[in-house]
């Protein structure tokens, strides 16, 4: 009887859960999905939707619009002393407006940036800035690692707090599962502020594996930040005995952008702590005019599918080049339907991949793509010398993009990511220079090498994409 009754309760516990999924899944084909798992395998599928199925994070959102309100007065006096510095440059075409909107932030003149490649120039210019920091230092990661390299970090942010520099660490508590309490105290006993972000009040936050905070970034008394792929751990410097040397990308930006950048830490920061920090908000041209810059935060509690939409804007927006460097590979509808028409249009479409990846079912399910790709003219190829990790787009002779986001549901939908976006001819030859030199050698990746592997791959292909959702 009480097998009976177990079986009873499941039951109605799955048509329950159904009926939130009904309303909670953005896609009819998702929702469909779903509903007949819920209903027929309710002991699996009621666990793994409350883990893997929730698509908004109402918990931000609220955080987002109190904080807001807190702010607006303040905002409004800062957006007057920008305008009136001419650091705030105003939409100049349809595409600008989009992304403004997006990004619900302005784009700035007056920037310099210089592209770092890879985790030897990235942590030797980012540890140094710290350094130099006087006033305060802010420090967000999704993976924060107390091996050799998370040590460095360390000891440098608890020698500032000593010396009286505000220092505030944010760190994802699913990516750096496992970071030592020993390794925070140590911070703590100085003076920093050190906080995980839970998208879940308590335990319960650890089995919740959507809405990861999967920034990086780090700014410095205001004036100047650090951004892109790189977290911190000692495979980020090319030490890991599995992938090798680890090829990845950041930036580090000096000017009115960090204003922006401060703007995305923040909201994190009052959803992590319930509060503020003090910060400078006075924003000045470091060149004139300098480089264009628009900071794009998204994440799951925007109102919009935002990170989708800001990369099928700009592949649309293609008309000769469009490069793309990304670690997984498994794009939404829009994404994907925007690279095949950019490649059937006549844009030179290369997508730069991973050899071989650190996620074995994202490595499988991009696969599922390659021959759709290979018949609009899209081009894949497969990096060759070590790990690709780097998340890097340029678009023509005008965009070049370096961030967190990759080509993948998670990023498009359920993490949130940073984009620093450089509307600059200059940065995005540069930007195009590196990713040339990082195709040299690649490998193409083609529908006959899918093939070749046989019939049990190709089963495997498929299974794993339609993990596609949570991908």
């Amino acid at each position: 009887m009480f097998y009976i009754w177990l079986a009873i309760a499941a039951e109605v516990l799955g048509v329950a859960t159904a009926v939130v999924a009904l309303f909670q899944v953005r896609t009819s084909q998702g929702a469909i999905a779903w509903v007949v798992s819920l209903v027929a395998m309710p002991f699996l599928a009621v666990p793994a939707y409350w883990v893997f199925g929730r698509r908004r994070f109402k918990g931000y959102v609220t955080a987002r619009r109190r904080h807001l309100k807190e702010m607006v007065a303040e905002a409004q006096a800062i957006a007057q002393r920008h305008a009136a510095r001419g650091v705030i440059d105003p939409p100049q075409d349809p595409a600008d407006r989009l992304l403004v909107r997006l990004a619900r932030l302005p784009f700035t003149r007056g920037n310099e940036a210089e592209l770092l490649v890879d985790g030897e120039d990235t942590f030797r210019s980012m540890l140094e800035g710290i350094e130099r920091a006087t006033r305060y230092v802010l420090v967000q990661f999704y993976i924060l690692r107390a091996d050799g390299l998370g040590r460095a970090l360390q000891e440098r942010l608890v020698a500032k707090a000593k010396a009286g520099v505000r220092v505030h660490v944010l760190y994802d508590e699913v990516g750096s599962l496992g970071l030592p309490r020993a390794y925070v105290e140590a911070m703590e006993r100085a003076g920093a502020v050190v906080l995980p972000f839970n998208t879940r009040r308590g335990k319960a936050n650890r089995f919740q594996l959507n809405f990861r905070n999967h920034r990086k970034l780090v700014i410095v008394d205001g004036c100047e930040a650090w951004a892109g792929g790189l977290n911190v751990g000692e495979e980020y410097l090319g030490r890991d005995r599995r992938f090798g040397p680890w090829r990845d990308t950041h930036v580090h930006v000096h000017g009115p952008a960090v204003v922006s950048l401060q703007v995305a830490f923040l909201e994190d920061w009052h959803w992590a702590s319930g509060g503020g920090i003090e910060v400078d908000w006075e924003a000045h041209k470091v060149a004139d005019p300098g480089l264009r810059v628009l900071v794009l935060p998204t994440g799951p509690a925007d109102e919009d599918e935002t990170c989708s939409l800001f990369f099928t804007d700009l592949i649309h927006h293609a008309r000769t080049r469009l490069w793309i460097a990304t670690p997984y590979f498994v794009p939404d509808d829009a994404v994907m339907s925007a690279l095949v028409i950019a490649a059937m249009r006549g844009v030179d479409v290369r997508i730069l991949l991973p050899d071989r990846s650190d996620h074995l079912l994202v490595w499988l399910a991009r696969h599922a793509y390659v021959e759709a790709c290979e018949r609009a003219g899209v081009k894949l190829f497969r990096y060759t010398r070590g790990f690709l990790h780097q998340k890097v787009m340029v678009v023509d002779e005008r965009f070049a993009t370096v961030g967190t986001a990759n080509l993948d549901n998670r990023s498009l939908r359920l993490n949130f990511e940073l984009t620093v976006l450089f509307d600059d001819p200059g940065f995005a030859r540069e930007t195009g220079a590196m990713l040339a030199r990082d195709l040299e050698g690649a490998v193409p990746l083609r529908h006959a090498d899918v093939v070749a592997r046989g019939w049990t791959f190709g089963l495997a292909v498929r299974v794993a994409n339609l993990f596609a959702p949570v991908l």
